[in-house]
């Protein structure tokens, strides 16, 4: 009995060509990646700050024994409804790294201004803020006393953008990207003993990933990350 042989011919075939081979390569590969989507890459870099402090009368000793509580912070126009995520994260933050501080957060501020009965002149106290740069000091004295400190802080956001941009593609798609924050961010802490500026710092700041899902570096990670440069200059 014969075995039977498996003869394949060649001669009508078309010649190898390496576009059609690397075509289904390219595929698999493509597949591949965007199977992967949802990951994102650990390479997260942040650029060098530029920061700027100005250190005028706060020392290390009046800090820990008067306490600093933070009262609304101000921010650019169309900035408005981020402004109690950025106190949020900011605090936080400051609780971690400096836990030798007794700091009132916003939330308690506001709660302790509404129950002494001062939300009108908080109100004008950042009226007058507004149109002139200054806090009465008369009502820091008062905000100060209803929250049991000698320090009042205060956050301005001077800017946030989230960018993307594109770093690698295949076959038209979009697979890879640089998603980046960039935050301007001030701080400014008022001695209520005379209504005096006692510091302050300012800080420009980008944080930046390399992502193949749609999600941005958020708001809080760049404020956490700021949050904690400014907070070392801190006495």
């Amino acid at each position: 009995m014969k075995t039977p042989s498996l003869r394949c011919d060649l001669s009508g075939s078309r010649p190898f060509s390496a576009r059609g081979a690397a075509l289904p390569l390219a595929l698999a590969g493509l597949l591949l990646i965007t199977g992967c989507a949802s990951t994102r890459f650990e390479s997260t870099e942040q650029s060098l700050p530029t920061t700027q402090v100005l250190a005028i009368s706060l020392v290390t000793a009046d800090l820990r024994a008067g306490g600093m509580a933070f009262i609304t912070p101000s921010s650019a126009t169309g900035q408005e409804e981020d402004k109690q995520a950025l106190e949020l994260a900011f605090t936080a933050v400051l609780r971690k790294v400096r836990p030798d501080l007794r700091i009132v957060a916003l939330p308690q501020t506001l709660s302790e201004i509404n129950r002494k009965g001062l939300t009108r002149e908080y109100r004008q106290m950042f009226e007058d803020y507004r149109q002139a740069g200054i806090f009465d000091a008369a009502s820091l004295r008062h905000v100060a006393q209803a929250t049991g400190v000698r320090y009042v802080a205060q956050l301005k956001l001077g800017a946030f953008r989230q960018q993307s941009k594109d770093r690698f593609g295949m076959l038209g798609l979009r697979l890879l990207e640089t998603k980046s924050s960039t935050i301007r961010l001030f701080l400014q802490i008022w001695d209520s003993s005379d209504g005096s500026v006692a510091w302050e710092a300012s800080q420009e700041s980008t944080l930046s990933h390399e992502s193949m899902a749609e999600d941005y570096v958020s708001m809080k990670s760049v404020v956490e990350q700021s949050a904690r440069d400014l907070v070392a200059y801190l006495p």
